[in-house]
């Protein structure tokens, strides 16, 4: 998964990791010096954007309402690392865009960061797939008349 890994796809599963997953490998990280001095280009900001989504029968997009996130953006070995996660909690958006820089910026740590990515992947595709058996259970069967 380390060389597959699109830089997307790594900020969507940061944004979703638990932030006791998240802030003790940064605060290692940084503790260790393997982030050197990072710079905090933006730091951790609580907003709300706009939740867009599609329906699915139509296709046709549409604002459902508001989510509040907290956005940072940080430089770690000249790599910009970014990160939005739902809710207000600062310190686990900081930690989530210093290891997406420190991935970005191929640090000794990437695999490992990658391997948490692979983890918090893994566990959404368990979840995602008990969400569906529960669910497979309401599914209407139609018979057609001839």
């Amino acid at each position: 998964m380390t060389d597959e890994m699109t830089g997307e796809r790594r900020a969507e599963l940061l944004a979703v990791a638990a932030p006791d997953e998240l802030v003790p490998m940064a605060e290692r990280l940084l503790n260790t010096g393997e982030l050197g001095n990072p710079r905090v280009v933006h730091p951790p900001e609580v907003g709300m954007v706009m939740l867009t989504v599609r329906e699915p029968v139509a296709e046709e997009r549409f604002h459902l309402g508001e989510v509040l996130v907290t956005r940072c953006m940080v430089e770690v070995a000249g790599a910009t690392g970014w990160s939005m996660r739902a809710g207000d909690d600062r310190v686990a958006a900081l930690a989530a865009a210093l290891l997406d820089a420190a991935a970005l910026a191929g640090l000794p740590s990437a695999p490992e960061i990658h391997g948490l990515c692979a983890t918090v992947a893994e566990r959404r595709d368990r979840e995602d797939a008990a969400e569906w058996a529960e669910l497979s259970s309401t599914r209407v069967a139609f018979e057609e008349l001839t």
